[in-house]
């Protein structure tokens, strides 16, 4: 359950039923829902009937299960098209893709945590854990790590209390006090990296977009494993990563963060 959710009333309720359906990634019955809920059972029924009304939520009556709504799906894709960075970083991901052959992540932050908003895969396909859409931890991923590097103190706080700190691998940064020295070699090298942090065998060099106003508007990153390439050898195209992402950075200038007068 979100963590302001209470504070915001009915409203705020409602959305967390609704991330409590897409949090399952598949068609889920109302027990399961209620099992996992800090709602009484007929409040959850209430909130489940009402965003089922709206279309927020679908409900198969076969099956007995509820998935998000086809109207959830237009709000989604308007809020890809004008509010995500994947519209104008397509073609500049492109190049970055055609060139090192990699994977290749576009990601932006949410409520401290990651959201891949655009993915190329690599010549030679790896399976791993991101795909354009999904949530993923920011603590241990480069993407992460890139964003939260420049973070001011308070929304670093704030991020910080929403990590888990679930130690996936064994070189998984797992307490505040070690991301934060990670955090500080970020920011004076100006990328970051992923020493298979979150997937045995996927390492990466990640790179923060930043604003004109020095914000970090997202990050971008060259993915591979440790059975293709090195950190090292991911490092040497720091350089080029950055380039690409100051381009991206312009045109989210233009396009979303003009300059005032």
């Amino acid at each position: 359950m979100g963590q302001d959710a209470g504070s915001d009333g009915t409203v705020g309720k409602a959305l967390d039923v609704l991330d409590a359906v897409a949090g399952f990634g598949r068609p889920v019955r109302f027990s399961d829902l209620l099992a996992t809920s800090a709602y009484p059972k007929a409040t959850l029924y209430r909130f489940l009937q009402t965003l089922t009304h709206q279309g927020m939520l679908s409900y198969d009556e076969d099956r007995g299960t509820y998935t998000p709504g086809l109207r959830l799906v237009r709000l989604a894709h308007a809020a890809w098209a004008t509010s995500s960075l994947a519209p104008i970083a397509k073609p500049y991901l492109d190049e970055l893709s055609r060139e090192t052959g990699e994977t290749i992540h576009l990601a932006q932050m949410d409520s401290g945590q990651v959201i891949y908003v655009d993915k190329r895969n690599a010549a030679k396909p790896v399976e791993m854990f991101s795909s354009a859409g999904k949530v993923g931890p920011a603590y241990c991923t480069g993407v992460g790590k890139a964003m939260l590097a420049y973070l001011d103190d308070p929304a670093l706080e704030a991020a910080l209390a929403r990590q888990s700190f679930h130690r996936f691998t064994p070189e998984t940064l797992d307490t505040p006090a070690k991301l934060k020295a990670e955090l500080s070699a970020i920011r004076a090298r100006g990328h970051a990296f992923d020493r298979e942090e979150h997937e045995p065998g996927i390492i990466c060099c990640a790179v923060p977009i930043m604003s004109r106003t020095g914000r970090a508007i997202g990050a971008i990153s060259v993915t591979s494993t440790t059975a293709r390439t090195t950190l090292a050898a991911l490092e040497a195209q720091a350089g080029h990563i950055k380039d690409i992402a100051a381009k991206i950075a312009n045109a989210a200038e233009d396009w979303r963060f003009p300059e005032r007068d």
